[in-house]
């Protein structure tokens, strides 16, 4: 990477130096002077876009006019000219006079939320599980005595919750 960076510097410094020939290239220009007539014209009615202008120059010296019409209706007229000894210079007149609409009143009213809302109502009953076991055995011995046993006894008794749960909905009306 060292290597690269002196090979680099290195080829700058001799160019510098004027050991590497260096081409300049030179663009021919011509020296005729600049002769033109222009002109463009817009009409637009949707966003009542009018304006027009048109422009001549004959070597140094130019001549134009444009006109447009402002937003409040007035014509706005500029002629104008340049040229190398008296620079540029523009004649700017009016016609008509500004027109401004009416103000309009605006009317606003922010909407009107009415909102009812009823939490929901639970009612729970729960009857907690009774149960009753018996368990009855008898001793056991190891002499082939006759075993006896009872399954256990269970009573379980279980009521199912009841709920009862309203709900009304929210009430939202706007008005605008």
């Amino acid at each position: 990477m060292v290597a690269k960076f002196v090979i680099v510097l290195s080829l700058a410094a001799a160019a510098c130096a004027g050991l590497v020939p260096v081409s300049k290239v030179v663009y021919a220009e011509p020296e005729a002077p600049a002769n033109y007539d222009f002109s463009y014209s817009v009409q637009d009615g949707q966003s009542g876009d009018v304006k027009q202008q048109q422009e001549s120059r004959a070597g140094d010296a130019v001549q134009g006019s444009y006109w447009l019409v402002q937003p409040d209706g007035v014509k706005r007229i500029v002629d104008y000219t340049a040229d190398k000894v008296n620079g540029f210079n523009a004649n700017v007149r009016y016609e008509g006079t500004p027109v401004y609409p009416a103000p309009t009143k605006i009317a606003y009213a922010a909407p009107v939320a009415k909102v009812a809302y009823a939490a929901p109502v639970a009612k729970v009953a729960y009857a907690a599980p009774v149960a009753k076991v018996a368990y009855a055995s008898t001793p056991v011995s190891y002499a082939r005595a006759p075993v006896a046993y009872a399954a256990p006894v269970a009573k379980l008794a279980y009521a199912a919750p009841v709920a009862q749960v309203t709900y009304s909905s929210p009430v939202i009306s706007y008005q605008h």
